[in-house]
């Protein structure tokens, strides 16, 4: 098998709207088609940042909670790339959401920092 890319990336949210603003009023997602599942009670989006189909967006009943810190077993977290990274960082502050400090990746020496979706999961931003 030969694997040309990542085709997606899946997140489980607790409250779908809520996680739907974030993703797409917050961090410039794109909503390109939402689905509700009758069968399963589960909202499925699938978001696209560019033109390019990055994120599925899930809601599912009784979801256990993320395990805590990013150091959980699993995905990590997801990184974005961005241009200006200090840019990035004061805009979302500007629009309400908890940033940490600024970090240089010790092995690349660029720009990055962390900050989490509405159910806690990691994200960082990355000097592109």
């Amino acid at each position: 098998m030969q694997i040309i890319g990542v085709h997606h990336i899946a997140v489980i949210a607790s409250d779908y709207e809520r996680s739907k603003a974030f993703y797409t009023g917050i961090l410039g997602f794109a909503l390109d088609a939402e689905y509700y599942r009758a069968e399963r009670l589960s909202w499925m989006g699938k978001l696209s940042l560019g033109g390019q189909y990055i994120l599925e967006l899930f809601t599912f009943p009784d979801t256990p909670p993320r395990a805590s810190g990013p150091e959980a077993l699993g995905l990590r977290h997801l990184a974005f790339a961005v241009a200006d990274v200090p840019a990035a960082r004061d805009e979302l502050i500007a629009r309400g959401v908890p940033c940490e400090e600024l970090r240089t990746d010790p092995n690349t020496h660029k720009a990055m920092f962390f900050f989490r979706d509405p159910d806690g999961l990691p994200l960082e931003v990355y000097e592109a």
